[in-house]
């Protein structure tokens, strides 16, 4: 992509418009902006790089490319990359009654106006549509711009949506993770799990890889090997009880999974670190 800097202004139509964008940039920022307000709504994307966000709302908040936030008229904020480093960043200003009516919607969050993105190569598109419309200074492409912006806002409510909910179904995963670890030597029915916390097996499955890189059952497996290998060095239980210890009732099964695991059996990884 081509970093030279950019910096576009229009005057907004006369009269009540229900959305206007007013000026459009690009740019490579290498200091801060400090106790600033605009009389317009804003929106900055940040396509790489890191640094802090601030406003009376929000306090500081730290912002890692890819990421966009919003700022709505009358803001008093500060923004800006880290001391001694630089970000890239794309920005956009509007006004209108469909932007109040975005912030009334909650599709621009006041309180919280920093959105991770997930999918920056579709914002980058939208940005860059809206740059080539809005630089065409003429009724058609400045109406085009403001579709593309209500396009912006949308997509980043999509991504903001998706972020929060993938958040609270991580948090949900760490207490089923939690719940594995008190019953890891109980027998447990992955499905009735799932229910449990309010989830489909499928989603626990996928969800549940994505936070440990296992699945249920084998994270349970994990727990229980783990389990037997200390007692088996700290112990002098035989590998019938500590198959026991482990919820396994059969020993056989037991040293065929353990020997599968740890590429010995149980006998052999005592003889191998047992001390004293």
């Amino acid at each position: 992509m081509n970093d030279a800097a950019i910096a576009l202004y229009r005057s907004p139509p006369a009269g009540a418009a229900s959305l206007a964008v007013t000026g459009f940039g690009r740019q490579r920022v290498a200091t801060r902006i400090d106790n600033r307000r605009l009389p317009t709504h804003a929106v900055v994307l940040v396509e790489k790089g890191g640094g802090t966000l601030h406003t009376g709302k929000t306090g500081t908040v730290e912002v890692t490319g890819p990421a966009l936030f919003w700022l709505p008229a009358g803001t008093l904020h500060g923004y800006g990359p880290h001391p001694g480093e630089t970000w890239q960043e794309r920005w956009a200003l509007f006004a209108g009654t469909f932007a109040d009516e975005w912030i009334r919607q909650r599709l621009i969050e006041e309180a919280a106006p920093l959105v991770p993105l997930e999918n920056l190569r579709e914002m980058q598109h939208l940005f860059a549509s809206l740059h080539t419309e809005f630089a065409e200074d003429n009724p058609l492409g400045l109406a085009a711009s403001s579709a593309t912006l209500h396009r912006i806002v949308v997509e980043a409510a999509r991504q903001a949506a998706r972020a929060a909910e993938t958040r609270k179904t991580d948090a949900v995963i760490e207490e089923v993770i939690e719940a594995l670890q008190w019953r890891s030597f109980q027998p447990v029915d992955m499905a009735a799990l799932a229910r449990e916390f309010g989830l489909s097996p499928a989603t626990l499955r996928r969800r549940f890889a994505a936070a440990t890189g296992l699945s249920p059952k084998a994270f349970q497996l994990r727990l229980r090997i783990d389990h037997a290998k200390q007692l088996l060095t700290t112990s002098d239980l035989t590998i019938e009880a500590i198959s026991l210890a482990t919820g396994i009732d059969d020993a056989f099964y037991f040293s065929r999974l353990f020997l599968d695991r740890e590429r010995c059996s149980p006998s052999e990884f005592r003889r191998r670190h047992r001390r004293g």
